[in-house]
């Protein structure tokens, strides 16, 4: 029941996070989190959209956990949090060595049933 309940939970965690990068302006303000904290004010900066917007975008970052906000002074910096993006891409990892898999069996397949070129073919008739 406890497996199920952490299943349930790195799901939930899952969804946020996707949900939250499906949109390019988070993206955008999670590339230049990447770089260090920043103030509200700088983030919106390059953005052509008000400051309420900005805020609801880091709003959505923050319940993902992808941001997290701290205090110094009267400035409220955003700092980028790595764990949903690693969570995220050891999902995604076990879904690439899947077809990692299916691909190296579709290459042996289409070896096996590839023909013989021709030169092959009269070199190996010569051994016989």
């Amino acid at each position: 029941m406890e497996q199920v309940r952490y299943e349930q939970a790195a799901s939930k965690r899952l969804d946020a996070t996707f949900a939250a990068l499906a949109n390019p302006t988070r993206r955008a303000i999670l590339a230049r989190l990447a770089q260090g904290e920043l103030a509200v004010g700088d983030l919106a900066e390059p953005f052509a959209m008000s400051q309420p917007a900005i805020s609801r975008h880091l709003k959505v970052l923050e319940q993902a956990g992808l941001i997290s906000t701290s205090s110094d002074a009267q400035r409220r910096p955003r700092t980028l949090q790595a764990r949903p993006l690693a969570e995220a891409t050891a999902w995604l990892e076990e879904y690439r060595r899947f077809w990692a898999t299916s691909f190296e069996r579709l290459d042996a397949l289409l070896d096996e049933l590839a023909p013989t070129p021709p030169a092959r073919k009269r070199a190996a008739s010569r051994k016989r």
